[in-house]
């Protein structure tokens, strides 16, 4: 191993802003650990990687289950032997309904994917940290400006990315002592897939439909890589990126 190369761990590495960061990390001359749920699209964000940069280490992982990330973090340490950075951006939500129809299990599945992997990763991540020689490291997680106003219709997803930034300032005091930094992104439609239906349309306060602006997803990877490049004596805290002219300040 290139012992200047860094060790990155990417959730949710297998498509929209997971996959730009990776490529862009491994790019940078950082070796990537991509989990996601999907063997496949794990597979082709690894294939697009580029030629002069890091290894590529795919290992499907459902971040909701703690043996599955226990796995994830003995491939990593098998593999490369410390972590340097773990972005914390594995997410889901349900589709927009009152909250009163949500069943248990959509709750459920939402809270298991946003909060408590986010928890498990992290978890696991500090206890490396602390071992590894040299101390410390960083985590980045993925907050959504939903963990400051909500969309309508999104109580999952909105609690779990309220609930992600108390994490964030949790593991920033525990963290403290041991060299490890935690910072949170907050990110306002990104163009990938999963915000391709608000070019047509998206629900908004007063029960309209509009359409609304989406920027470049190299946005946000450029912006993890600059969290990301930081060394250990400082810290983004807490940063939002978005397409300018989208609803967020005033929203409602």
């Amino acid at each position: 191993m290139n012992a200047q190369r860094k060790i990155a761990l990417v959730t949710g590495a297998g498509s929209g802003i997971g996959r730009a960061v990776s490529l862009a990390l491994q790019a940078a001359n950082y070796s990537v650990v991509l989990a996601g749920r999907r063997q496949s699209e794990l597979a082709a964000t690894a294939a697009l990687a580029s030629n002069i940069g890091g290894a590529m280490l795919p290992v499907p992982t459902d971040i909701s289950q703690p043996d599955q990330v226990a796995a994830l973090f003995a491939a990593l340490q098998e593999s490369f032997g410390r972590l340097d950075l773990l972005f914390n951006n594995a997410g889901m939500g349900t589709p927009a309904m009152p909250m009163e129809d949500l069943t248990f299990e959509q709750w459920s599945t939402v809270v298991g994917v946003n909060l408590t992997g986010s928890f498990l990763c992290a978890q696991h991540a500090m206890r490396l940290m602390k071992a590894q020689d040299p101390q410390g490291g960083r985590i980045i997680n993925n907050g959504s400006i939903s963990a400051h106003v909500p969309r309508p219709h999104s109580a999952p997803y909105t609690a779990t990315k309220h609930a992600i930034t108390g994490l964030t300032r949790s593991i920033s005091l525990d963290g403290r002592p041991f060299r490890i930094a935690c910072g949170q992104i907050d990110i306002g439609n990104a163009a990938t897939n999963m915000t391709q239906r608000m070019t047509t349309g998206a629900l908004q306060p007063d029960g309209n439909m509009r359409p609304e602006p989406r920027m470049d997803v190299r946005c946000v990877s450029d912006a993890v890589l600059y969290m990301a490049g930081l060394p250990l004596e400082a810290n983004v805290q807490f940063m939002t990126v978005m397409a300018t002219d989208m609803p967020f300040i005033g929203r409602g």
